[in-house]
């Protein structure tokens, strides 16, 4: 459990790593943009964003 744990963490390193890797500016225009966002519509795109996860390991096993 800890082996798949860990290597789950170090997908999410790995593909958070890709834009600010192969696009520096695009990255640092998408942080600033989010900073122009209010609370909830954050917490909304966590949400959302949690709940593909969940579908998707639902779906893969």
């Amino acid at each position: 459990m800890w082996h798949d744990l860990l290597v789950a963490l170090a997908l999410v390193m790995v593909i958070e790593g890709i834009l600010p890797f192969l696009s520096p500016d695009t990255m640092r225009r998408m942080m600033q943009a989010s900073l122009a966002l209010n609370d909830r519509s954050l917490r909304l795109g966590g949400l959302v964003s949690m709940m593909l996860g969940v579908i998707t390991l639902y779906l893969v096993n």
